[in-house]
């Protein structure tokens, strides 16, 4: 399973000088698996370098999957560049609206109404498929199966659990820990059942690539806004026995010093129970290869058990 970092920002684009090294493009993850099968998380404004490279390889047939619809996961989207050449095969994978009977559709359509964009729908030459997802019912993708997992924020949100042979990634979208989200910042005894379920959900995970947005200091004034800490992410990621763990969704206006140095304070501050667990920072531009087949600087992630 081969897997890059299209975009890693979280809430707004900032590209320049402070974000030059970990970027500034919003979220977007291209995921490969073993047969080639194209899976995209998200299509934030990441998703536009991707697209360029993927000219070369028309036709394609690419399955898109949302975790939820603020902008900054679709804003892309009206600039995937496939879809105005003829013969792409592109499938939509998102939730129903919170109204009954509303579908993907509904909000993704909107990005290409006149009024936000020059080009409607009707004039994609590989139209968008839309398909609904329902949290717990696995989408196969050839040997690959994807699982949507409910998760905490505004309006709603999935992560998806991606599982072919002997390898797994989850990707949380944005997700504000169960237990903070209603302590204001303190572990919250009441809500913590939330939190092992969704560790027991992804148990033996290779790889969590999750939104680690803000500082374990800085949490309480943001509480209820739907997204994690670096001490969250480690938190998921330990109880979750997982192998390797990306912090993404990074503070839109966070310098790339900045964010190292948050999360060497959040690292040391686990060091003495990290048990093996490597911890980074996601980088805009970075890939990797899951696989059985050993661990080649942080550019191969190998499924190593005990």
């Amino acid at each position: 399973m081969q897997i890059r970092l299209w975009g890693v920002r979280g809430s707004i684009p900032f590209p320049g000088p402070r974000t030059v090294r970990y970027g500034g493009n919003t979220t977007c993850i291209e995921v490969r698996t073993r047969e080639g099968h194209l899976i995209i998380l998200d299509a934030g404004t990441g998703i536009f370098p991707l697209a360029h490279t993927l000219l070369d390889e028309q036709p394609i047939s690419a399955r898109i999957f949302i975790t939820h619809s603020h902008w900054d996961h679709i804003q892309g989207l009206p600039f995937f560049l496939p879809l105005f050449h003829a013969g792409n095969q592109i499938e939509l994978y998102a939730t129903a609206g919170e109204g009954a009977g509303e579908g993907p559709e509904r909000v993704m359509r909107s990005q290409f109404q006149f009024s936000y964009f020059p080009v409607g729908e009707m004039g994609l030459k590989s139209p968008i498929q839309y398909r609904t997802v329902v949290a717990g019912e696995d989408i196969v993708v050839g040997s690959a199966r994807v699982r949507p997992v409910a998760m905490n924020h505004p309006g709603g949100s999935v992560g998806y659990l991606i599982t072919e042979c002997d390898c797994s990634v989850f990707f949380t979208g944005d997700h504000e820990p169960y237990a903070t989200a209603t302590g204001v910042g303190a572990y919250s005894a009441e809500q913590e059942p939330h939190d092992h379920a969704l560790a027991s959900l992804i148990r033996g995970v290779d790889l969590v690539i999750a939104d680690s947005m803000y500082t374990q200091e800085e949490y309480p004034a943001r509480a209820g806004w739907g997204h994690g800490t670096f001490d969250s992410c480690m938190r998921l990621a330990l109880t979750a026995n997982a192998r390797h763990l990306l912090c993404t969704h990074h503070e839109s206006n966070r310098s790339d010093d900045e964010l190292e140095q948050v999360l060497k304070v959040a690292v040391d501050r686990h060091a003495g129970v990290l048990n093996g667990l490597t911890v980074q920072l996601a980088r805009e531009g970075d890939s990797f290869v899951l696989d059985s087949s050993g661990l080649d600087h942080q550019e191969v992630l190998n499924k190593v058990r005990a």
